[in-house]
């Protein structure tokens, strides 16, 4: 039986979002935290509850004490089986043409192209940022429902221009009443404030985070916080039960010890700077600025370093086929970073042609 021809027609040009494993013994690729719950006072406690009852539809004692922390009110907060849900739940809600600027993010555009909206990458400028004659262009082209903005950027690390994005809200709220959001999963290890303190001024802004870039990958929680009609609107397709009990207990668990998460944070901005000059000092790479867990850097034969690291059991992110010449490391822990320093210094000086 063919299936694609059952398939919607949406679909059919479309590739699943890859996570290819790689072998190696240090990871770097995937900008994860390196360090996890088994570390410290997570390791003692006990969080399994009654497995056999659904967990809280309503997710009530999280999205109170994340209230809390993101000083907002509760009823301004939903909570996601990681970001990528909550992605998933805005474009569902609210539909197309979808805006995003490129590169960034995959899942701006697969989850758009998934649900048969239209969606328009708009190329950033030569540093990376927005390119507001582009982005104002395209609003007035296109019309958007809504701007999805990844700030710090993945995969170049940078934060956008806070002026840029505030003309991107403005223009849209003033032109097609769209939602402009702005994604701040890599926030924690930007020097700049982020854009939650101003919900209270852009009704049509909001804003995701996510705990799975300071240590909990693995549970998928992320959270969308908005003006309550926003939140009330996207509650309406979220599935029932969609946050498990685990999930929901480690994570409440994590904002109740929240200084731990932020030692995490301060070890990992800290190496993220010494690798930043290694790097700046090794002929042939180039590293960009981040504001992120990771660095972006660029050489000249991304392909065959690539592939040495790897056979000195060290894995990074190969981004040359969206960002000519470029590659990308997590920011690990110091130990798991020398190791990358020694061999990204042997990747550049060997002969070895693979």
């Amino acid at each position: 039986m063919n299936f694609s021809k059952l398939t919607k027609q949406s679909i059919r040009s479309l590739r699943p979002y890859e996570a290819k494993k790689i072998p190696c013994g240090i990871k770097l690729d995937a900008n994860e935290c390196p360090y996890s719950i088994s570390d410290g006072v997570f390791a003692e406690k006990n969080f399994i509850g009654a497995l056999n009852r659904y967990p809280d539809p309503e997710i009530k004692e999280l999205r109170k004490v994340v209230a809390k922390n993101f000083r907002v009110s509760p009823d301004n907060i939903l909570v996601g089986n990681g970001s990528d849900e909550l992605i998933y739940y805005l474009i569902i809600t609210f539909g197309g043409p979808v805006i995003y600027p490129a590169p960034t993010f995959s899942m701006y555009e697969i989850i758009s192209r998934s649900l048969g909206e239209e969606c328009i990458g708009i190329p950033l400028d030569r540093n990376f940022d927005l390119d507001m004659k582009k982005m104002s262009a395209a609003v007035e082209k296109y019309r958007p429902r809504l701007i999805f903005l990844n700030s710090p950027n993945n995969p170049t690390g940078n934060c956008f221009s806070d002026d840029r994005i505030l003309k991107t809200i403005e223009a849209l709220d003033s032109r097609t009443k769209g939602i402009v959001v702005v994604d701040e999963a890599y926030q924690p290890f930007s020097g700049k404030k982020g854009f939650l303190p101003l919900l209270k001024d852009y009704k049509n802004l909001a804003v995701l985070r996510t705990l799975s870039k300071v240590g909990f990958a693995a549970l998928r929680v992320g959270f969308l916080a908005a003006d309550k009609e926003l939140i009330t609107e996207v509650n309406k397709v979220r599935l029932p039960f969609n946050l498990n009990a685990l999930s929901q207990s480690i994570a409440l668990e994590t904002f109740r010890n929240k200084e731990i998460l932020d030692s995490w944070v301060s070890i990992i901005r800290a190496e993220r700077e010494r690798l930043f000059k290694e790097l700046n000092n090794l002929n042939g790479v180039r590293p960009c600025h981040s504001e992120a867990n990771f660095i972006m850097f660029k050489v000249d034969t991304p392909d065959i370093v690539f592939q040495r690291l790897i056979k000195l059991d060290v894995l990074v992110r190969n981004l040359s086929s969206m960002i000519k010449g470029s590659l990308r490391v997590t920011v690990g822990t110091p130990e798991e970073n020398n190791a990358f320093i020694k061999a990204i210094r042997t990747a550049m000086h060997s002969s070895d042609t693979l």
